[in-house]
């Protein structure tokens, strides 16, 4: 199966799982659990690891602030795991009715389930931790859920692959950000970028430690002066990006006729993207 399929499903189901993140129901699960952000992202998505130590979840997540993991995970672990992904399952599912509406009843959310089921089953973990936990904990009964969650194991089978492109390539977890977020030599290449401020809010850089990732790489050539990557910088991006598509292409090769099933997903993706819920989106109808 070719690469250029696992990018293109990477980038078509994307909006699917990251509902998880962006909706207006997790205010209140937070609340309900007495956890701020950190504690609900961390506990949610790393809950399939079970009650490891925090430099284990800090090393699968690998470029978020140690600090950050550290009070996430640890307040994830004193509310509950089993309540933190309770909690967390039951904002996805009410934000997946809201944006689903009729197409929740749609016969061919099992279809590609069950075709993702197939692949996840199939596929090998080695070297890939977090697409394992998620691939064999348990599974939620409603279809909308369970198409949430193989998107999951797809999403960290492809996210382990890019970490271990990243530490192939030297980059400190600071660094992966800094080029992640800088000008590609190639303006027409369309890329997924939060911004320097987003990024560093979310991953709980500062200021200095974002400086210093920015003067490491352009002392290694990977960026000039204006904060631009520069053509061993872009080549560097771009190959890291071809290792991870390739990686995640072999998911995908176990996923019976995989084009077509993500194609068949697209009218759910795209009523996600309509509810309005993700960044950058605004509610259609």
């Amino acid at each position: 199966m070719s690469a250029p399929l696992a990018r293109a499903a990477y980038e078509t189901l994307e909006p699917y799982h990251v509902l998880a993140y962006f909706n207006p129901h997790n205010e209140a699960a937070q609340q309900s659990l007495g956890l701020d952000q950190l504690g609900f992202y961390f506990g949610g998505r790393a809950a399939p690891l079970g009650r490891c130590t925090v430099p284990v979840v800090t090393a699968t997540f690998f470029n978020f602030n140690p600090a950050y993991v550290n009070h996430g995970w640890n307040a994830a672990l004193s509310a509950g795991l089993p309540q933190v992904e309770a909690a967390c399952t039951e904002a996805v599912d009410r934000s997946l009715r809201d944006a689903l509406g009729g197409l929740i009843d749609s016969p061919d959310l099992s279809t590609i389930v069950g075709a993702l089921r197939v692949g996840i089953g199939e596929a090998s973990y080695a070297g890939r931790p977090l697409a394992a936990a998620w691939a064999f904990a348990p599974w939620p009964s409603e279809p909308h859920l369970q198409l949430w969650h193989a998107i999951a194991v797809a999403r960290e089978y492809r996210g382990d692959a890019h970490v271990a492109a990243l530490v192939l390539a030297g980059l400190s977890p600071v660094e992966a950000l800094v080029l992640h977020e800088a000008p590609h030599p190639d303006p027409a290449l369309r890329r997924r970028t939060l911004g320097r401020k987003t990024t560093q809010l979310t991953r709980g850089w500062s200021d200095e430690d974002w400086d210093a990732g920015t003067a490491s790489l352009l002392a290694k050539g990977v960026l000039d002066d204006e904060g631009t990557m520069t053509d061993a910088g872009g080549g560097l991006y771009d190959e890291m990006e071809r290792q991870t598509d390739h990686a995640a292409a072999s998911f995908w090769a176990k996923v019976p006729d995989a084009e077509a099933i993500v194609t068949t997903a697209k009218p759910f993706v795209k009523a996600v993207i309509d509810s309005g819920y993700l960044p950058g989106t605004r509610r259609k109808g």
